[in-house]
């Protein structure tokens, strides 16, 4: 380390030292302060923009409930242009249901595909999967409805699934595996209502 004998020399070699190093040392805090600023200028406009989404979320959510002409068009519209946001998958599950409503099964089943195709949400992921199963065993597709039941791996929902597996089944007149299944979902935890479906494959 350098010693300097007077404050003339301290000041030159300062002037020295700036002169060398100055430009780097203004550039170095211009780009830091920038940077700071330009972060927080771009979790403000990400924040604006979740907020402008979910209000027109809620727009066309009315406008769904409402059924207007036009409803099913604009969810559609907004799932388009919001195809990255949980918005536009629960704006698809609704969609869904209303679709189902009415009767329309097939744009009922592209909406559900569609939004298990987008999203990793264990609240949201089983409840499509089950929804679609049970609109593949409306239209007798048996086998689709319980390959779709097979996909869902969320613990909590493994009684659901059971019991819902033996509705399916039953249907397609397999009474054996839906008692089967029954039994299965009972031992997990069943609704109240199994023990009459139980009572029921037995008379």
């Amino acid at each position: 380390m350098e010693v300097y004998e007077t404050e003339e020399q301290q000041v030159e070699a300062l002037k020295s030292w700036w002169k060398e190093n100055g430009k780097a040392v203004v550039l170095g805090a211009v780009i830091g302060l920038g940077g700071l600023y330009g972060w927080r200028y771009y979790q403000g406009e990400v924040q604006t923009a979740k907020e402008q989404t979910s209000d027109v979320y809620s727009q066309v959510m009315t406008t769904l409930d409402s059924g207007s002409e036009n409803a099913v068009a604009d969810v559609q519209a907004f799932i388009s242009a919001n195809e990255s946001s949980q918005y536009s998958v629960l704006a698809a599950l609704q969609l869904a249901k209303t679709q189902v409503e009415l009767s329309d099964l097939d744009g009922a089943i592209k909406q559900l595909t569609w939004a298990i195709s987008q999203t990793k949400d264990q609240a949201i992921l089983p409840l499509a999967q089950t929804r679609l199963a049970r609109i593949y065993a409306e239209q007798q597709k048996f086998d689709e409805a319980l390959a779709e039941l097979d996909k869902v791996t969320a613990t909590s929902w493994q009684s659901k699934i059971a019991e819902l597996r033996g509705d399916i089944l039953l249907l397609k007149g397999d009474v054996i595996a839906a008692r089967k299944a029954y039994i299965s979902a009972q031992q997990l935890g069943a609704s109240p209502a199994l023990q009459m479906k139980l009572d029921d494959l037995a008379q």
